[in-house]
Formats: structure tokens, C-alpha cells, sequence
């Protein structure tokens, strides 16, 4: 793996830029994925393949393009890409992931614009492919660009969220075109792969990447964020006194907020990554301050014995103080957000009707 990154036409071009090599006769710059280019052709089929087994079908269209486009090759010239590589990598240190490396290292080979549009949707809804992502996007953002669909597109679309989304997003829809959309989904058939990469396709091109550009934040998402951040008691002191001045205000921001309790909501194998990500320590003073549903979601997706182990060290706490608590469930769930803007989870927000435990 760490070879196909190496590889791949950007990461390539951080790693080789700046150098010449001979072709035609003549002294050139080459670019990122001319580099990758040749040391794939030199790696040849058996080597080479486990690596393009690791790129995404755009890069391998861009190597593929850089190969053609190559001419031929000397061994010298080959000798010295290789050094050169080899030399670099070697010397590299620690590498840092982020979005600010992420997107120096997209422009330096990919247009201002092709970028701004990849870390928008990298920054967008979360999940690991286009489906995912649309079951985070808000229910009546997506029922409002779907109406103007065919019920049939609706309906494939639909098909492929999470349920619980897709009920809602079904709602948000004129009603008339709801039940027709019901009817498209009961008599669903199996999509053609070519239909649905031409649905998904044309969901990243005229959706997902102008999301931000066609819809300005909602101001009760925003405050929901900043509801988040408070501790227990600021929170709720703050609901408190907005319910009293607005209600239905109060109400969609309680719908938009994500909080410790709603954790519980997260599927086992989303438990089980933050459990991994999470210091014991901290998780159990978070625990000691949770309602038995949340206690009970946690311990059941840990072996016996481990949670024998985080049981015994929450004894061992004794009396804690309440802002310790507040602070350590406050980390929890920028983890569980930090994962899901990954993509490693999938999380819901929370609903407006259920109980804030105290």
C-alpha cells in the first residue's frame, strides 16, 4: 500500500519534482504521472499490478495517458528516475495526512478549480462512497433536488440509502410523487451496474459537489454545532431559555444536535472503532456519567474481559466531578465526528423527541 501511494500520479510528483530527464533528444520537466508512468512500466506486469490494484480508476486513466504519451525510455535515463525516487522516498522522514497537505499536493498537477471541487466533496457530507455521504446529507436538501427527478431515479436512489434516512427524505417529497415513488420501489428490479454508475455519477456532478455552493449553512445547524461544544449544564441552560423565547427554534436545533447519548444509536461495528480510538481512562470516567442504555451499547461490544477491566477501573474512580465528565464525553464525540468525516463511520443526529438525560 504504501507503494501505490508512493506511486500515484501526485504523490509522485511531490516526491520527483524538480528534476530533468533526457527524451527525444531533449532536456524536459517531467511531470507527476510521467514519473509514476515509467517506474510502473519498469516494474512490469507482475510488480506493477498489485500496485494499480490500489489506485481508483482515475488515476489509473491518468498514468495510462502519461504511458502513452512517454516515447522511449533509455536505461540511463530509467537508472536516474530510480535513483532519484529511491533517494527521495529514503530520506522523506514521517509523512503527515491532511487537508492541507492533501490539497498542496492535488495542485501542484490537478487545475484550481478540479481541486476546490475534490476537497469539497472530501469535506462534505461524511461516508466511504457516494451513498453513504447522501444518508448525512440533510432530508430536505436531497428530497428538494430529487423531486425534479423521474420517480424511477428516486426510487434506485432511495434503494440505496439507509433506511431510516430514506424515510425521511420520502416524506420531505410532494406527496403525489411519494406514492409513486413507493410503487417504482416495490416493483424495483435489479439496476444495471452501468445505470447506477451513470446515477451515482451524475449525484457527485450536479449534487454533492455544488451542495455547498446552492445551499447557504443553515443557521440552526450552525448554533447546533456551537450547542454541542457547550458543557452539560451551559447546554442546557441555553435550551432552557430558548424554548422559552422560541420553541420550534429550540426543537431543530435539539434535532440537529449530536450528543453522548446518541451514541447509542450507532451501529456495533462504529462502537467498536471509537472504542479502539478512545484512552480507557477517559472512556471510563465518560461511562460513569452515562444512563445505562449508552453503558450498555459500549460493554456489549467489548470482550468479557475487557470490560470487566473498564468496569473495575470506573469502581476505582470513586466520586467524580461533573465537568470531568462532561469534557471526557465532549472527546468522545469529536472522535466519533472526526471518524465520520473519514468515512470509518457512519453516524445519525440526534431527534428532536428524545430525552436529553441529565
Amino acid at each position: 500500500m504504501a507503494v501505490a501511494n508512493a506511486l500515484q500520479p501526485n504523490a509522485a510528483q511531490a516526491q520527483l519534482s524538480g528534476k530533468h530527464l533526457i527524451i527525444g533528444g531533449e532536456a524536459r520537466a517531467l511531470a507527476g504521472d510521467e514519473k509514476a508512468a515509467v517506474l510502473l512500466l519498469a516494474l512490469g506486469p507482475d510488480f506493477g499490478k498489485p500496485i494499480l490494484q490500489e489506485l481508483d480508476e482515475m488515476e489509473i486513466r491518468q498514468l495510462s495517458r502519461a504511458m502513452v504519451r512517454l516515447g522511449p525510455i533509455t536505461q540511463d535515463m530509467l537508472d536516474m528516475l530510480l535513483v532519484e525516487f529511491v533517494t527521495t522516498i529514503s530520506s522523506n522522514g514521517s509523512i503527515a495526512g491532511n487537508s492541507e497537505t492533501t490539497q498542496r499536493l492535488l495542485l501542484s498537477f490537478l487545475p484550481a478549480e478540479r481541486v476546490d471541487a475534490i476537497m469539497e466533496e472530501i469535506r462534505g457530507p461524511a461516508g466511504r462512497n457516494m451513498w453513504e455521504k447522501l444518508s448525512n446529507v440533510q432530508e430536505d436538501v436531497l428530497a428538494n433536488y430529487l423531486k425534479n427527478e423521474y420517480p424511477q431515479t428516486i426510487a434506485v436512489v432511495l434503494s440505496k440509502l439507509a433506511t431510516d434516512h430514506a424515510s425521511k427524505v420520502l416524506s420531505a417529497l410532494p406527496e403525489e410523487l411519494a406514492m409513486e415513488v413507493v410503487h417504482r420501489m416495490l416493483t424495483l428490479e435489479p439496476v444495471q451496474k452501468e445505470i447506477l454508475d451513470k446515477i451515482e455519477t451524475t449525484l457527485r456532478t450536479e449534487f454533492m459537489s455544488t451542495l455547498s455552493h446552492t445551499k447557504r449553512r443553515d443557521s440552526h445547524e450552525q448554533m447546533a454545532e456551537i450547542f454541542n461544544s457547550f458543557d452539560r449544564q451551559t447546554e442546557a441552560r441555553f435550551i432552557t431559555t430558548l424554548e422559552e423565547r422560541d420553541r420550534e427554534a429550540a426543537e431543530r436545533i435539539k434535532a440537529l444536535m449530536f450528543t453522548f447519548e446518541d451514541l447509542a444509536r450507532l451501529e456495533s461495528g462504529a462502537i467498536q472503532t471509537l472504542i479502539q480510538k478512545m484512552d480507557k481512562k477517559e472512556l471510563g470516567l465518560a461511562l460513569k456519567g452515562a444512563n445505562d442504555t449508552v453503558k450498555d451499547v459500549f460493554f456489549s461490544n467489548m470482550s468479557a474481559r475487557a470490560g470487566k477491566m473498564l468496569k473495575d477501573d470506573m469502581e476505582a474512580m470513586g466520586p467524580v466531578r461533573l465537568k470531568d465528565v462532561d469534557e471526557a464525553q465532549g472527546k468522545i464525540v469529536a472522535t466519533a465526528k472526526d471518524l465520520a468525516a473519514k468515512g470509518e463511520i457512519v453516524i445519525t443526529k440526534g431527534k428532536a423527541d428524545e430525552a436529553m438525560i441529565q
